[in-house]
């Protein structure tokens, strides 16, 4: 089932410039790999090393924290929206 990836301003180059792609995947981990194939380079941007959500990228299915709910293995309905967001730092 497709639902839609929102994609940052900061991973739009590895998109083609993209800001919201179709994916299709059963979990958000499913998706986000199949973005990775599609889109070479994103994966590394969003996953760590071992395959978990980097420390400092946020992805949110339906306005909730994946992180809250169940992770990577959070289960995903045609049509859901699924937001990628790198935390921003400063000060």
């Amino acid at each position: 089932m497709a639902v839609l990836v929102r994609i940052p301003t900061q991973l739009r180059s590895l998109t083609g410039g993209q800001g919201e792609i179709h994916i299709e995947g059963a979990t958000v981990g499913e998706v986000l790999r199949g973005l990775e194939v599609s889109n070479p380079g994103i994966g590394e941007r969003i996953f760590d090393e071992s395959g978990k959500l980097r420390r400092f990228v946020n992805v949110f299915l339906a306005e909730e924290d994946v992180r809250f709910l169940d992770g990577l293995e959070t289960s995903v309905k045609e049509g859901q929206v699924i937001s990628v967001i790198p935390a921003v730092a400063g000060g």
